[in-house]
């Protein structure tokens, strides 16, 4: 039986010669990687990015990368693109060739056929020495010591080079192009990121009931009123706009002191100057307003501070957000 008493001391091991060669990358950013974003940035095509083995494995993130922060991008295995998917790069397009060693026999092939298509190469490589470095346009160097493998074999560390050096430039083209949240939440219209940066407030209503009272209403009324409407709280309005807020809380603390509820009107046990929320809000900031506020209900109003619903917690536990 393998002897298991190093698994921590391996894997601190691992992200630490991994983390050191990273900071190391810091050196290496000189005027060649802002000639590149800038060419990028500059560019009317697409950015295609190209690999083979583990280094077409990072291509593939950086590709995803790219097209979610604004950069249209392109997959293109270095080894199929010399078997057809060369007709994958067009005129306008810069492509970003990955190699650790700058040597395989793919990319010796690849790199001259780009080259005479006239489209300019960015190299991301750990060897600026090699074939690639020497004939790309703009050289990146991701040079690395050693492997975190123990053997020196299996690319760990040169990988993790890649990859933050196609983060580096997403993010310096992000900047270049002012890619906002509002830009990142067209891209990412699904799941519960995409709904922080477009749903709204309104979104959230819409399917609720409004519960109100007026504020002379009895106390009946009010307890039938949020037993009805399922949102354990109900404004209490006068002329339209809100007064007051009564929540099932406030009806609990009421009947703790007296049963005698017939001579008690809505205002008599209303919360005055409740919080509320304008309905062209996003729902994050709804969110927000909740947990500051240390409250599990918020009123809604329009451009006239007129009520029109209610947003529950449980609407933004439903929507993913909390």
């Amino acid at each position: 039986m393998k002897d298991t008493s190093n698994i921590i001391a391996n894997a601190k091991r691992t992200i630490l010669a991994e983390s050191e060669a990273i900071a190391n990358l810091a050196n290496f950013i000189d005027i060649a990687f802002e000639k590149a974003v800038n060419y990028i940035y500059k560019s009317k095509g697409r950015v295609i990015v190209t690999g083979i083995g583990k280094s077409a494995n990072i291509a593939t993130k950086i590709v995803a990368t790219f097209n979610s922060t604004g950069t249209p991008a392109v997959f293109m295995h270095a080894a199929d693109a010399i078997h057809g998917d060369l007709g994958t790069v067009l005129k306008d397009d810069v492509v970003i060739c990955i190699s650790k060693s700058g040597n395989t026999p793919e990319i010796k092939v690849l790199v001259p056929l780009i080259k005479n298509y006239g489209n300019k190469i960015i190299a991301i490589t750990g060897n600026i020495d090699s074939f690639l470095g020497k004939s790309a346009d703009f050289t990146l160097n991701t040079f690395v010591e050693k492997e975190a493998c123990p053997n020196n074999l299996a690319p760990t560390t040169s990988t993790t080079a890649q990859l933050v050096m196609g983060d580096a430039l997403a993010v310096c083209l992000l900047e270049l192009k002012g890619f906002t949240s509002k830009d990142f939440a067209k891209y990412h219209p699904g799941g519960a990121l995409g709904k922080r940066l477009y749903l709204r407030v309104s979104d959230l209503i819409k399917n609720n009931q409004l519960p109100k009272v007026l504020e002379n209403d009895s106390i009946a009324q009010v307890i039938v009123e949020i037993s009805e409407k399922r949102l354990g709280v109900t404004a209490v309005l006068k002329d339209d706009k809100i007064v007051g807020i009564i929540t099932d809380g406030d009806i609990r603390r009421m009947l703790s002191r007296t049963t005698e509820i017939n001579n008690f009107t809505a205002k008599d046990i209303m919360g005055k100057n409740p919080k509320s929320i304008h309905k062209d809000a996003m729902a994050i900031e709804a969110l927000d307003a909740l947990e500051n506020n240390t409250i599990t209900q918020i009123l809604v109003k329009d451009d006239d501070n007129k009520y029109v619903g209610v947003v529950h917690l449980h609407d933004l536990i439903k929507e993913g957000i909390f």
